[in-house]
């Protein structure tokens, strides 16, 4: 039996969220959504998403500090991490990777893309 993915969105972008959000309700997901870093680390806390598509630059908690979160936690470290951010230097690109993340994508990206990357990422099971 397929289990539908998790996946939270976070970004303080309304558009990105609202566009996202429906790609990914329209293909079957499970959508939490956070529009800040707050948000998003209440939300993981109450529960474990599969996926977490993270923006980097927020106004009150990076999307760093949420990856490194994630990945030190015993109890949410098995969740993948893909950023989707604005910030396409190489050393932030870089930098997300030793954060934690399974993917990094620079804005502007293909929706198309991002689905094709979300199936393809494995889920890892007994959380």
């Amino acid at each position: 039996m397929k289990t539908t993915k998790k996946i939270l969105i976070v970004d303080d972008d309304p558009n990105i969220l609202l566009s996202v959000e429906f790609l990914l309700v329209k293909n079957g997901f499970n959508v939490l959504v956070a529009r800040n870093g707050m948000e998003a680390m209440e939300i993981i806390e109450d529960t474990v998403p599969d996926i977490v598509l993270l923006d980097i630059m927020m106004p009150d908690v990076d999307g760093y500090v949420i990856c490194e979160y994630i990945k030190k936690n015993e109890r949410t470290k098995s969740a993948r991490v893909i950023f989707l951010s604005a910030k396409s230097r190489e050393v932030d690109v870089n930098f997300g990777y030793e954060m934690g993340a399974d993917l990094y994508m620079v804005k502007p990206f293909s929706t198309r893309t991002l689905l094709e990357k979300i199936n393809e990422l494995p889920i890892v099971t007994g959380k």
